[in-house]
Parts: C-alpha cells; structure tokens; sequence
C-alpha cells in the first residue's frame, strides 16, 4: 500500500494539500512570528514528475523565476546577484546581500566541499552508475538547523535517488513546507533535479515522492488560498499542457551556456527576438527557457506594455497561458479560455 497518494500533476497535489491545511489542519502555530495552520507528515507521489506546472489563473504562477530558480539550483550558484532579480522579496533572507545560505540547494548539490574534489551529486551518480538497487544514493541539504540566528535556513532536508528497473526515481524530504508559497517552486526545481540526474545517467525518468515534515499554511496567504481553492471547485475541467522531456544533450556545458544568455538578458546587454532564440547554441527544450528570459527583460526593461507576439508565440502553450495569467503584458485571446 503506498503511503503517499498518487496525482497525474503537481496541480492536483497541491490543491489537495490546500484543502487539508484550510479545512483539516491540525495545530495552529506561531513558528518566528508566521501564524500558520499546519499538518505533521505529509506527502505525494508524481507518476510523471514532467508535469511540474499547475494552471490556475488565480494563483498567478511565475514560470520565469520556476526556470531561473531550477537553473540556478542546477548551476551551483548562491549569488542574490541573479536569482534577486527574478524574486527581489529573496534579498531579505541574505545575511550580507551577496549571498544566500540554506535555500541555495544548488550549492550545497552540486559543489565539491571539504577537501572533495567531486561535488555530491556527481557523487551519487558515480555510486547509482556502479551499484546495482543501491539505497545509498541519498543527496543530505539541510546542515545549519541549530544556527538560531540563521536568516535563511534550509527547508529542504535532502533528496534520495533509486535505480530500479531502468528508471530513476527520487524521493524529497522537506523538513517543511509553505504550501501556497514554496511547494510549487521546490517540487518544480527538484523534479528538474532528478530529470537532469536521469539524463546523466542515461535513464528514463521514474516517479517523484514529496514527504513533509511540518506542512503549512501561513494565515497571511488564506485569502489567496480560499479562492485558489474556490477557483478549482467551479471550474469545468483542468487545464492540461504536457509538457516535453528534457533533451538528452542536457549537462553541465548546456547549464553555462544558458547561464550566459540569462545573463546577458538580465542585464539588459542583448535582445532577442524568436528567430534568434532559435538559431542559440542551446537546443529547443532549453530555448524556452531563453524565452521566458527574453519576456521577462521586455517586462523589466522596455517601456511597452506588450511583449512581443514573436516571443509568446515561440512559447509552449503551457509557458504562454502562465504568463498571460501573471501579466497583462503576455496576455493573448487565448488565454481567457
């Protein structure tokens, strides 16, 4: 019998963890000041952990900072430099406002430490490469608990990959999770985690499994909860976008040279239209990701008040109705359906 219950996407997962946080939850706590309602040991299961994006109009989800936030985490990267412009609400969180400690998981992954010279994650992929069912393949995070002044303490308590059967599989532990804010982002970044791992190791992608410790509801977010949840009640069916597997050509090389274009268009150095996104040195899955970036520097940059039909019309239609719900600017004609 599994333990957790089984959800064709994040969406469903997420609504159902609202729905027990609001209506079933079972203390009502003040951790460091957040009043929050929240249930013990919880968790879920992604048969297909490509379906990583819920379409809800009401909660206004950002698929830019998603894409920057997962390839931040996959670059190894601490810097507020980058990821505080896709989420400037983050800098709070720096103890000297250049860089982040606990929630910068990338870091702690995929950097080699202590006298190391392979970072963990390549670690683990050398031992699940060699050993056979191994259950060792387990990627520790969270270090600096007992730090009682810490700013920004990791959330995420580590990550566990298996082989079986030819497919990888991953299971998170969350020591906990904010449910309206954090759960969308964490489960989109890991389940990007555990994609690139299988493509590392020449695997197809097996199930994710999402297991909280303390899962809340900060009384701050009700609002938005309650009509997120209402939302879901009266609509007629569920959006449903597919969305493709990761290219096979995905590695390192592929994450810095997305790392460039991001930059370049962050700092507002280049401009993109469609066509040159396509014609990059990154393959087609990755140019969505550049495009979501080119949308964003029009957004942050350009005095208009449209981004460019090229653009959004380049986009998987997922991406599209996502940003036409976040922004008037990408909003089109289809995206009121």
């Amino acid at each position: 019998m599994l333990t957790a219950p089984n959800f064709r996407s994040v969406e469903g997962a997420y609504l159902a963890l609202l729905q027990l946080a609001s209506a079933n939850f079972e203390q009502h706590i003040e951790a460091r000041g957040n009043a929050a309602r929240e249930v013990i040991g919880v968790g879920f299961r992604l048969p297909d952990p490509r379906q990583r994006l819920p379409y809800l109009a009401t909660r206004k989800v950002n698929p830019v900072f998603q894409f920057a936030e997962a390839l931040w985490y996959l670059a190894g990267r601490r810097d507020l430099e980058m990821i505080g412009y896709y989420a400037p609400s983050m800098r709070s969180s720096s103890a000297d406002g250049v860089t982040l400690g606990g929630s910068a998981y990338g870091h702690t992954l995929f950097n080699a430490t202590d006298g190391d010279t392979v970072s963990p994650f390549d670690r683990v992929l050398e031992l699940l490469r060699t050993e056979t069912d191994s259950k060792r393949g387990y990627l520790p995070v969270a270090k600096e608990l007992a730090v009682s002044d810490n700013l920004d303490m990791a959330c995420l308590a580590g990550l566990h990959l298996f082989v079986r059967d030819g497919r990888l599989h991953m299971v998170c532990h969350m020591r906990a999770n904010d449910l309206d804010c954090g759960l969308l982002s964490d489960v989109f970044s890991f389940t990007m985690i555990q994609e690139y791992a299988a493509v590392q190791l020449g695997l197809e992608l097996g199930h994710y499994t999402h297991m909280i410790g303390s899962a809340h509801v900060n009384d701050r977010n009700a609002e938005r909860v309650r009509l997120v949840l209402n939302e879901a009640e009266l609509r007629r069916a569920p959006q449903q976008f597919p969305f493709p597997a990761m290219s096979a050509e995905t590695g390192p090389d592929m994450i810095s040279r997305l790392m460039a274009h991001e930059e370049l268009l962050r700092t507002n150095t280049v401009r993109y239209s469609a066509d040159e996104v396509a014609h990059l040195d990154v393959d087609a899955y990755w140019q969505q990701a550049v495009l979501l970036f080119e949308a964003y520097r029009q957004i942050q940059h350009d005095d208009t008040d449209t981004v460019s039909r090229d653009v959004l019309d380049a986009l998987h239609p997922g991406l599209r109705w996502l940003l036409g719900h976040k922004w008037a600017a990408c909003a089109t004609a289809d995206d009121a359906r």
